[in-house]
């Protein structure tokens, strides 16, 4: 009867509550399933699917006509990250009026499931044996970069009386791989909306100031373009900003010329992380789920979720050697393009009078996680190489 009660309870605190979010928006609540009379409950089943289909038209196709006005106006800037632009354009429209309703549907869907689509999509362009390539020693550095990277923010977030959810997504994003992370995290412990819409923004501002911001460090210190790129690819959030920056530190090297230069090197680091995403998920979904094993819990995370499982698969695909040069372009542009999409998406979520009720802590968070995991990154770097 007590667990008949607090399942109520959760399930108004849940209504009440306007940043809660079950997983994608309406495209994932439950639906009638097969009844008595035949197959009634399938056809009702696939009507109800049918409907939330067309209510997530517009807003999808709201969202890949942003992605690709940001795919255009990166490539006619230069240098800057189309999912940079999206999220910038989703914020900029965000805040200039409110989102009309008939686009909220599609909306959710792309920030959610077409975000985690590209999530796995990015095990295409891991290649492991590039990877291995780096030696134990750089591996070692990347190891540190993740697990101290976390624990430290972990540590620094309580401190600063942060959630667990939010200071774990603000931990793992920034250690790992940015807002991809920020996804992964969220498909194992149901953060809130406002909960990985800030983190995302968060991994923008502070990754995006890293882009000019390292490499004018790293040439300060002295740092040849081996130990450039490394720590660019062991420091810095996104991918996207990794190839941002790594292209800054080669403009006017000889090495780029011969394919030995910073930015090939920062990128195969960078995905030496992305690779610990698998198990850092995996590890946070049993932990999350032991955290929420109260009987009052309707719901409980996934262990593994699906899209985490689509990533290894193709990471594996892309050690088979069987996809060509061209079906590997074609992944990397879809890539793109859905989280070009998602971002767009979450940037809708950025408004600033949200941001504003966020408080100082998740930012001063973001500023000693980013300084964290660039002292460790530099310390290895210098170390090893």
């Amino acid at each position: 009867m007590c667990s008949v009660q607090g399942a109520i309870a959760a399930a108004e605190t849940d209504r009440r509550d306007p940043d809660h979010d079950t997983s994608a928006g309406p495209a994932t609540r439950p639906v009638a399933g097969p009844g008595r009379n035949g197959g009634r409950g399938t056809g009702i089943t696939r009507h109800v699917s049918l409907e939330r289909a067309r209510a997530s038209l517009p807003g999808l196709v709201l969202s890949a006509a942003a992605a690709a006005v940001a795919v255009v106006a990166a490539r006619l800037l230069g240098g800057i990250s189309p999912l940079l632009i999206a999220i910038l354009l989703g914020a900029a429209v965000a805040n200039v009026r409110t989102l009309p309703a008939v686009f909220e549907p599609g909306v959710t869907v792309a920030s959610r499931r077409l975000l985690r689509i590209g999530v796995a999509l990015l095990g295409l362009q891991l290649l492991l044996p590039n990877v291995l390539a780096l030696g134990w020693g750089t591996l070692a550095v990347v190891a540190a970069v993740v697990g101290l990277g976390i624990a430290g923010s972990m540590v620094l977030g309580r401190m600063l009386g942060i959630g667990w959810t939010q200071r774990l997504l603000i931990a793992c994003s920034f250690s790992i791989c940015g807002a991809a992370a920020a996804a992964a995290v969220d498909g194992v412990v149901n953060a809130r909306k406002r909960e990985l819409v800030t983190t995302v923004a968060l991994v923008v501002v502070f990754g995006t100031v890293m882009i000019p911001a390292l490499p004018a460090a790293a040439a300060a210190l002295g740092l040849d373009s081996t130990q450039a790129g490394m720590w660019a690819g062991a420091a810095i959030h996104e991918v996207a900003q990794v190839v941002a920056a790594g292209g800054a530190l080669d403009a006017g090297s000889s090495a780029a010329a011969v394919g030995g230069g910073a930015l090939a090197i920062a990128v195969t680091v960078k995905l030496a992380r992305v690779a610990l995403l698998a198990p850092v998920v995996a590890w946070i979904g049993v932990a999350s789920r032991r955290r929420t094993a109260a009987p009052t819990q309707t719901k409980r995370p996934p262990l593994v979720p699906l899209f985490l499982i689509g990533f290894l698969a193709c990471v594996a695909v892309r050690a088979t050697g069987v996809l060509g040069p061209a079906w590997l372009d074609a992944a990397r542009v879809t890539q793109t393009a859905l989280l070009t999409a998602a971002m767009f998406a979450l940037g809708t979520g950025v408004r600033l009078s949200v941001l504003r009720g966020v408080g100082w802590r998740p930012f001063a968070l973001a500023a000693g996680s980013t300084i964290l995991v660039v002292a460790i990154a530099l310390t290895g770097v210098l170390l090893v190489g």
